[in-house]
């Protein structure tokens, strides 16, 4: 089974998907762990289940909006077919959205099986439990992304 070393030198089993002994953590037990720990192995575990439960709910909506479309009921009230529109319109646009995030959230998962996840792809520091259990997909460290954010409104980009 490959494995490697996380940046706080753990080494993590990248084909693990649950732990055989240990429960996973709840957000509190997430919270309150010292910042040694900081990206071991059970809360690699607590992220990875998190982002698991996030990619296959992603899925079961893209599904659903299949299915959605499929169910097109034809009215002949101009009305009403331009409401029928509209709302597949909106459930297209969140499909689109949520497509997206199931790219970051695959990318969470391998940064997980890679050992880098929870670290600021800028700075190589901390992004901080607190962060990640907001924004799982995070890549960036708060101030790292604030960086980015004034510098975008700076130059546009």
């Amino acid at each position: 089974m490959p494995s490697c070393r996380g940046r706080a030198g753990l080494r993590t089993n990248s084909k693990t998907s649950t732990m055989a002994t240990k429960k996973i953590l709840t957000e509190q037990e997430l919270l309150a762990m010292p910042e040694k720990d900081y990206m071991n192995e059970r809360q690699l575990e607590f992220f990875r289940d998190r982002l698991t439960q996030m990619e296959s709910e992603l899925r079961h909506n893209a599904g659903q909006t299949t299915e959605n479309l499929r169910e097109t009921t034809v009215v002949p009230d101009p009305a009403d077919r331009a409401t029928i529109e509209e709302e597949h319109a909106l459930e297209l646009r969140t499909r689109d959205r949520e497509r997206k995030l199931l790219k970051k959230v695959q990318a969470a998962i391998k940064r997980i099986d890679d050992g880098d996840y929870g670290w600021c792809e800028e700075t190589g520091e901390p992004i901080g439990v607190a962060r990640l259990l907001a924004r799982p997909t995070a890549t960036l460290s708060l101030e790292a992304q604030e960086r980015r954010e004034i510098k975008q409104k700076m130059f546009g980009d």
